[in-house]
């Protein structure tokens, strides 16, 4: 059964238009409410928020479409994605909810939904919160209407969780950090979190007004990060997306590193403390420099769908703990049973501390492979799957890389293009390959 409302992250859209309307937001709860009161009789669901305007509003909707159905609602207020599910977890709550459309702007935002585990939930569970949406509300009588209540301690509560995740014998007195929020759902959280731990702090997009999220700051747009390091010379600069859940880090040069990078140092740091790590997970995009390295320690590397939802559930299908995306979302289950922008920030500044180390020492066996990606643009009713010259000249190219690279070949699922993405150790050759198989595609 296909999804019509459910994406790979929840239900996101522009505000206003369907479905992300107050009508709909408020059914949609009604239905969740109804499908969680099939296994008890007293649910409790927690609500967070980013800081987008429009969150009031839909806020307002759920909690209404929840105590309709004789749910008990608890009001968080804004708090990063991780943070509830964190919360929902040790609140023992029926599940929890999060309103961000996560690194989008301000106009869009979105629903979605964690476990009583703070894990996301399965297609099974979305299929049947879909079906429900289609029968007739059920409106709870006066008396079994649920209530709603705020936890006014959930920032502290996460902040702490945040630290305890840092090792205990590590301070990060010293160290002068740029802690960049997005104006997002961490601004008054993520300096908290390093100041607390000992660190000189200076926050930029950490003012939201509930227009101005993502904009010009924060993981998506790292040039003021990367400025603010250099004007205030810091050790570090991390930044975060709106709902936090992404990384981006900085050195005290302005050298930009990956999570791709991100994620090697933290299989590195755990080798170096003397625990196993027998895998990790990256996607079809991390960069093969990562993989190439990773099993000259010892450590098996498979790759997932893009999405941090097929990076995790990759790793729970093997039993492992580490794994990310180039684009920062990391996931370290052994600290957190999803990816938490703060927590993967802790993570690398523990490497670093821990063994007196730069983040260009650690990461001196890893040079990422140059990349070259071609857009082609496919006529009309054009076929490339069974296009002899491309799959040949594909081939030829794939047999000459080697070890030393690799081709991806990737429909673009919005758009009539065809992506050609070639990684070699030598740039030239990396454009060359990359150019030889998408010119296959042109019209002669």
């Amino acid at each position: 059964m296909s999804r019509k409302y459910f994406g790979t992250d929840g239900i996101r859209g522009t505000v206003g238009q369907a479905p992300i309307t107050p009508d709909f937001v408020l059914r949609l709860a009604h239905a969740v409410g109804r499908v969680l009161k099939k296994s008890e009789a007293r649910p409790t669901v927690l609500i967070g928020k980013d800081t987008r305007i429009s969150g009031y509003m839909l806020e307002s909707a759920l909690e209404s479409g929840f105590n309709s159905a004789g749910v008990d609602v608890v009001l968080l207020g804004p708090l990063p994605t991780p943070g509830v599910a964190y919360l929902t977890r040790t609140q023992r709550a029926s599940l929890g909810v999060v309103i961000s459309a996560s690194h989008n702007p301000f106009a869009d935002n979105g629903i979605k939904f964690f476990s009583a585990q703070g894990a996301k939930l399965s297609d099974a569970w979305e299929q049947a919160v879909e079906a429900t949406l289609e029968e007739p509300p059920v409106w709870a009588d006066s008396a079994a209407l649920g209530k709603t209540r705020r936890l006014d301690d959930a920032a502290g509560r996460y902040i702490e969780f945040c630290k305890s995740t840092f090792a205990s014998d590590l301070t990060l007195k010293g160290l002068k950090i740029v802690v960049d929020a997005a104006n997002g759902a961490a601004y008054h959280i993520a300096p908290k979190v390093f100041h607390e731990l000992g660190a000189e702090v200076i926050a930029i997009g950490c003012s939201p007004d509930g227009l101005n999220i993502n904009h010009k700051v924060g993981a998506t747009h790292p040039e003021a990060l990367i400025e603010a390091v250099k004007t205030h010379q810091a050790d570090y600069g991390i930044a975060l997306d709106g709902d936090a859940d992404r990384l981006q880090i900085v050195d005290a040069a302005g050298r930009l590193f990956n999570g791709d990078e991100v994620l090697y140092l933290m299989v590195k740091e755990r080798l170096d403390r003397g625990e196993a790590v027998p895998g990790a997970v990256g996607t079809l995009m991390t960069n093969m420099a990562v993989e190439v390295a990773l099993k000259t320690l010892g450590v098996e590397f498979v790759r997932a769908k893009v999405g941090d939802r097929y990076v995790l559930e990759e790793l729970d299908r093997r039993g492992w703990l580490l794994g990310g995306e180039g684009s920062g979302h990391l996931l370290a289950l052994d600290k957190h049973s999803t990816g938490d922008g703060l927590i993967s920030a802790l993570q690398v500044l523990q490497a670093c501390a821990r063994s007196g180390k730069s983040m260009v020492q650690l990461l001196a066996d890893v040079t990422l492979f140059p990349q070259t990606l071609i857009n082609v643009r496919l006529q009309p009713g054009q076929e490339w799957k069974s296009n002899a010259r491309f799959c040949s000249e594909t081939q030829v190219v794939e047999a000459e890389l080697g070890d030393t690279g690799r081709v991806l070949i990737r429909a673009s699922g919005t758009e009539p293009l065809l992506r050609v993405m070639v990684e070699a150790r030598d740039p030239a050759v990396a454009l060359s390959s990359a150019q030889r198989i998408a010119q296959t595609l042109s019209p002669t």
